[in-house]
């Protein structure tokens, strides 16, 4: 080997992470709720950034009619009151509010307040019973009599340990409930809730109708009775990407600009810009005035990107957009990207949490992204979607004769002679993300 010392050029071609593009990369993959957060924030760290509310107000607008109702052929119109953002009880402070009308000791009232602050958001009872009576003191019985203190209250279920107790505890406080129900919660919960509902039937002398029936009667129960206090706070999802069909065979895609703040320069600072005699201040400024600058390349290269990824899916998607989800077709993230000649990871984050309007309704546009499945019927170019195949898949259970649910197997047969060539594997993987239960636990008996 001979190694010589010595200068050498070398020409290489990378790329650096710039803060321009690191900012690019982090803007794009915002949803719409993100990107105003966001702005908010950098309006704080930079006075020559000045911000607007939206063009217009999504409360008004009618396109995209994201809060637009319709009952049959009339409108309804919108309750103002609906949005307007209320405080809402913890429960909590649900149950402490019930506490209050109790008499209580001031050691027994916080037992009581640790119990309801064990509680989780569906409103169970969440405590090692051991460590809690060493640390209060207190005998098993004792802290017994505390949970069933507390399980009186509302909402009836609240403090139950478990599903079968959560249940039992709203039994007790209905009327008219049938014998067998009592039976079969107390004595066959768990055979019940794995639906051995033929063994249950032959200890207890029944017909499998009549364990129908009981099982009717107990999913009037809530089995998550804590979570009506739940503090979710619902987001409303406002498309980026409206989509019309003109004359019944053009699709147009536009972006909504009425989602995001406005970004707009703050005139006072320009004097102090041009003027200001103090040469750090003007460093600063014109540091700031940089970013500005470049958050507002950012903020077009986004808007310019999400039309482009629109575009493209109305083009490759364009069966969805004049017939609807059942002709959705395979497509990749790859393919968009290289048709639009970006990389994959760029369509990635374009499609992460962004929505589009279309007239089935609005999907996020990750939606449109879905895998090829081999079809028997169409040519070896051709595909047929995994949505597809589970939209027929959902179609097929919603119609099926819930006294014979159909089998994973059948299901397979039936896409068959649909043209879908799906495994038996992909059906039970498919009902799973559907979270559509086994024919087994579909089945019903009258």
């Amino acid at each position: 080997m001979n190694l010589k010392a010595g200068l050498f050029q070398n020409q290489q071609l990378k790329l650096q992470m710039t803060q321009q593009l690191s900012q690019a990369i982090t803007i794009l993959q915002y949803s719409t709720m993100e990107l105003n957060a966001y702005l908010e924030a950098k309006q704080l760290e930079n006075p020559l950034i000045q911000l607007e509310p939206p063009k217009q107000d999504p409360l008004h607008q009618r396109e995209p009619h994201t809060f637009k109702r319709n009952a049959g052929n009339h409108e309804n119109t919108v309750d103002w009151y609906e949005y307007v953002s209320l405080p809402k009880r913890s429960l909590a402070d649900a149950l402490s509010v019930q506490i209050n009308l109790k008499s209580l000791t001031s050691s027994g009232r916080k037992i009581m307040d640790e119990l309801i602050y064990s509680l989780d958001d569906n409103g169970y009872l969440r405590i090692d019973e051991e460590s809690f009576v060493q640390k209060h003191g207190l005998e098993m019985a004792q802290l017994e009599n505390y949970i069933s203190r507390l399980q009186e209250l509302e909402p009836a279920g609240i403090g139950a340990r478990s599903l079968k107790e959560c249940i039992a505890l709203q039994l007790q406080r209905k009327a008219n409930v049938p014998p067998l129900v009592t039976m079969i919660v107390d004595n066959h919960f768990q055979a019940f809730a794995e639906k051995k509902w033929k063994a249950i039937a032959r200890d207890l002398s029944v017909e499998l109708k009549d364990i129908q029936q009981a099982a009717d009667f107990i999913q009037r129960c809530n089995p998550r009775p804590g979570s009506k206090y739940s503090q979710h706070i619902a987001e409303y999802i406002i498309p980026e990407l409206v989509v019309k069909v003109i004359d019944g065979h053009t699709v147009a895609v536009s972006l909504y600009d009425g989602t995001t703040i406005n970004v707009t320069y703050n005139e006072e600072y320009t004097d102090f810009l041009k003027y200001h005699p103090d040469k750090e201040v003007q460093s600063y400024l014109q540091e700031k005035e940089q970013d500005f600058q470049w958050l507002l390349q950012s903020l077009r290269q986004r808007k310019q990107t999400i039309l482009k990824v629109g575009k493209m899916l109305a083009e490759k998607q364009k069966a969805f957009f004049l017939k609807g989800p059942s002709a959705i077709q395979p497509l990749t993230l790859r393919q968009v990207a290289d048709e639009i000649d970006v990389h994959e990871s760029t369509i990635s984050r374009a499609v992460k949490g962004k929505y589009m309007q279309t007239p089935y309704g609005i999907f996020e546009l990750k939606y449109f992204f879905t895998s090829a499945i081999k079809s028997v019927k169409l040519d070896d170019s051709e595909a047929a979607s995994a949505t597809s195949v589970k939209n027929e898949l959902q179609r097929l259970i919603d119609e099926e004769d819930k006294k014979k649910p159909l089998s994973d197997q059948k299901i397979v047969n039936l896409l068959l002679d649909k043209g879908y060539d799906v495994s038996r594997r992909t059906i039970a993987k498919y009902r799973d993300q559907l979270r559509i239960a086994s024919s087994t636990m579909r089945k019903r008996y009258e």
